[in-house]
């Protein structure tokens, strides 16, 4: 019994080391200062600090085994993509000449209305000419410049 008795005061002791307090204050130049006695004659605050967080190993291999079973599917879907990908290409290439079309369009349009506008007017012509030369504009950057 005095044995366990000399055992349990030992380790009170040295376990109050270990669950010390942790205090927190500023000084007169501004300066941070953290200790584990608090200082005198200053006011200070009590750090709490948290316990440290562990991820079990199982659950890391666990994650491992997800992320790799995600690439290995990824992986699949790209390489069926490259058997259909002269098909999208010839799409692909259709669109870009219908929109290449519609950009030309636009353009052979705003230098019409340019030259109208150059040409001289009348002012309700004039507003018209550059409404239509603002629509144009905007047409042309959503389609074909900013795209």
């Amino acid at each position: 019994m005095p044995g366990m008795m000399a055992a349990a005061i030992l380790i009170v002791v040295f376990s109050s080391s270990a669950i010390a307090e942790i205090y927190t204050w500023t000084d007169a130049s501004g300066v941070v200062h953290f200790t584990d006695a608090p200082p005198p004659n200053t006011k200070h605050q009590p750090v709490d600090v948290s316990a440290p967080v562990t991820v079990p190993m199982s659950e890391n291999l666990e994650q491992h085994r997800r992320v790799s079973g995600i690439r290995q599917q990824v992986r699949g879907m790209l390489s069926s993509d490259r058997k259909s990908d002269s098909a999208r290409t010839k799409s692909k290439a259709k669109a870009l000449a219908k929109q290449e079309k519609a950009c030309a369009s636009y353009r052979r349009k705003l230098a019409n209305v340019q030259s109208q506008l150059r040409a001289g007017y009348g002012n309700s012509k004039g507003n018209n000419l550059r409404r239509k030369r603002r629509n144009l504009t905007q047409s042309l950057s959503r389609q074909c410049i900013l795209r």
